[in-house]
């Protein structure tokens, strides 16, 4: 039996056309028509004024971050339950992270539990927009009423619009990352947008080792080397030609894995109204009381691969802390990502899905006969 992996990327016939017109035009580094022309797919596809392509979508989180002059002595909020990049970008800065709880239902950053870490040292606030879901606007209104600004990590989720209107848009500064398991890809990649045309020429200048923008080697300020690639920006327009094909049949595999695991004991996120999900990875949390761990394993000897969903930042060595978050702490523990690439077929969502559930059941058989010997 063939192992059903978590994810692939999906490829027709422009990615390798794209890249092989780049290569033969000799611009294979950051300078060439394609990382001009993916800045415009960019732009057209998220209504946001500025696009600006990097290297991958760490780098853009703390582009974004250094152009907002957060630093030293500077505080940022940010969820415990998020991938380590969200975290280590703030620390890169020299800023503090400051960590709060997400909310049961969507698994993400808590308005309520944001507020409370406010302090006079806060600069800035970062959801983290992660899996199906995208972050409260509430956070915004947060926000603007304690004069933060907001980085929101979009990473995992281009393409998801809220009442036909991108994410993203409403924050200071938005990231994209185009990883390989992304909904597209460029291989290694990312993107930074806003709306603030100071901050977009900002980081357009920083991103190229702070060159001023109108005059060549003359640089004003410290910069970084975080410009994309020719090649790498070839590849994400082709990708993002087909972005509504890809989109439909993401969405498609979550309706699936929805219908399939109903009554499986199983908990989805939450999605909040008008949403139009870019289905990154459809997740799950597991029955309480039953060993997600134990659950993957099962699956995987049936020929179904997943991933723990993220471990909590505050449990990490270099950012440990004994923090009360428990919420995202019974996020972490319960949670598994499914597979959920555009190439996944009807029969294998149905064959994860059982997989799923006979693993379910078994672990709830087990703990069920644990609980009745340890009665006697």
């Amino acid at each position: 039996m063939s192992m059903i992996p978590v994810y692939t990327p999906s490829f027709g016939e422009n990615e390798a056309k794209y890249v092989m017109d780049a290569v033969q035009s000799g611009w294979i580094s950051s300078l060439g028509q394609y990382v001009d022309r993916f800045e415009a797919a960019l732009r057209e596809v998220t209504g946001a004024k500025h696009a600006i392509a990097v290297s991958n979508g760490s780098v853009a989180l703390h582009l974004a971050l250094h152009c907002l002059d957060v630093g030293p002595g500077d505080e940022v909020i940010v969820p415990t339950f998020t991938y380590i990049a969200s975290v280590n970008a703030i620390a890169l800065t020299g800023a503090t992270p400051v960590f709060a709880d997400v909310r049961a239902d969507d698994w993400l950053l808590d308005p309520a539990s944001a507020e409370r870490m406010i302090t006079s040292r806060t600069k800035a606030i970062m959801p983290v927009d992660l899996y199906s879901g995208v972050c409260d606007p509430a956070i915004y209104e947060l926000a603007r009423n304690h004069g933060l600004a907001v980085v929101e990590d979009c990473a995992e989720v281009f393409g998801s619009t809220v009442d036909g209107r991108h994410v993203g848009l409403d924050a200071n500064v938005s990231t994209f990352s185009f990883f390989g398991n992304k909904t597209i890809t460029t291989g290694e990649g990312g993107a930074v947008i806003s709306n603030d045309d100071a901050l977009a020429a900002r980081m357009r200048k920083v991103k190229g080792q702070g060159q001023s923008l109108d005059r060549r080697y003359w640089h004003d300020e410290i910069g970084f080397n975080y410009r994309m690639t020719n090649i790498c920006a070839a590849i994400g327009l082709a990708q993002i030609e087909r972005l509504h094909e890809i989109l439909q049949r993401k969405q498609r595999i979550a309706a699936l894995y929805r219908g399939e695991l109903a009554n499986s004991g199983v908990t989805f996120q939450h999605s909040q109204p008008g949403l139009r999900s870019s289905e990154w990875l459809v997740s799950v949390l597991v029955p309480v009381g039953v060993d997600r761990d134990a659950v993957m394993r099962s699956m995987a000897e049936d020929g179904i691969d997943t991933r723990p969903v993220f471990y909590c930042a505050h449990h990490m060595p270099m950012y440990r802390q004994n923090l009360d978050l428990p919420v995202a702490e019974d996020v972490a523990a319960r949670g598994i990502s499914l597979p959920s690439y555009p190439a996944l077929s009807d029969e294998e969502v149905v064959r994860v899905a059982s997989a799923m559930k006979k693993a379910i059941r078994q672990q709830s058989a087990d703990g069920e006969h644990r609980a009745a010997g340890e009665g006697r």
